[in-house]
């Protein structure tokens, strides 16, 4: 439905929620990136959201805004505004000396708004509202030094090829940038310091194992040109790019699930996905009910150490 005042309205469950400006271009095209309008980002999310719902359920957000589209100014926003409509759920949460109050996006209506407010990139917790100081999600992010997919490909089969030995399930996900996320789903018991500790113990045997190609380095002047693999993800308040979600990049790239077989396809790269066609790749259900198997990490934290001597 569209108003007089060029406003849209798309229907989302029991709610309407109003598009405003939707031809307004938030990604602008050029060479091989096709243009794309707030009206195409709401579409999109109206498809996806079945698929990415599940992902960001009671999981606090913070969004990365572009209200006027990729050459305009971002916006990092955690603290929901007073004016967002009372339906979309909140939570409060602590800070240093204080409190943070983070949208939570339950349901399509949400989803669709956050889209209306130019909010390009959901960034979720790791953990869920009831227990924030526990994560259900373990994150490794692979960051190579340049565009250099074929490290970061070489770097997730390790990385996985470790996991299996430690007989922790594992999920891969395109990041939308240059990366990839690999994603060990837990059981909610421990706490993050227990998480990164056991996630550094990871980084540092692959990057001890192959210090030409790999390190934990945290400053980039200490890298070179090896892959970064990033495990400050696991703390509370960090996020980490949400499934499905898009990346302020030209093209409108998504952060999108795949499976370990599709690692070996030779054109996949960590924008192969966009909004145009990132919906077929969500309803094949690359991950297919692996994160609903969260893992204690003790019998993993024995066999790592027996691994490391």
């Amino acid at each position: 439905m569209s108003g007089g005042d060029g406003t849209r309205r798309v229907r989302a469950g029991r709610r309407t929620v109003e598009v405003h400006r939707p031809d307004k271009v938030l990604f602008p095209g050029g060479g091989d990136a096709k243009e794309y309008t707030k009206g195409d980002l709401v579409d999109y999310h109206r498809a996806v959201a079945p698929f990415m719902l599940p992902h960001l359920r009671g999981r606090p957000l913070m969004l990365e805004r572009r209200p006027d589209g990729l050459d305009g100014p971002t916006f990092m926003q955690k603290n929901t505004p007073d004016h967002y409509p009372e339906w979309i759920t909140r939570v409060e949460v602590a800070k240093e000396g204080g409190t943070v109050r983070h949208v939570v996006c339950d349901d399509t209506a949400t989803l669709l708004y956050l889209a209306d407010q130019a909010g390009i990139t959901l960034h979720r917790w790791l953990s869920r509202a009831g227990s924030v100081d526990h994560p259900d999600r373990l994150v490794f992010d692979l960051d190579p030094a340049g565009d250099d997919f074929d490290a970061v490909r070489e770097a997730a089969r390790l990385l996985g090829e470790l996991l299996d030995e430690l007989e922790l399930p594992s999920a891969l996900m395109t990041t939308g940038s240059r990366g990839l996320h690999v994603i060990v789903p837990l059981n909610g018991r421990h706490a993050f310091d227990e998480v990164r500790s056991f996630a550094r113990g990871v980084a540092d045997t692959l990057g001890d194992a192959h210090p030409d190609r790999l390190t934990t380095a945290a400053r980039k002047k200490d890298r070179g040109e090896r892959l970064y693999l990033d495990v400050q993800r696991n703390a509370y308040a960090q996020t980490a790019v949400a499934p499905f979600t898009v990346r302020p990049r030209p093209g409108a790239p998504v952060a999108t699930p795949i499976t370990w077989d599709q690692l070996d396809d030779p054109e996949l790269h960590a924008r192969r996905w966009t909004i145009a066609d990132a919906v077929e790749q969500a309803r094949a259900n690359p991950w297919s009910g692996l994160l609903n198997r969260g893992r204690a990490l003790g019998p993993a934290r024995r066999r790592l150490n027996a691994l490391r001597g």
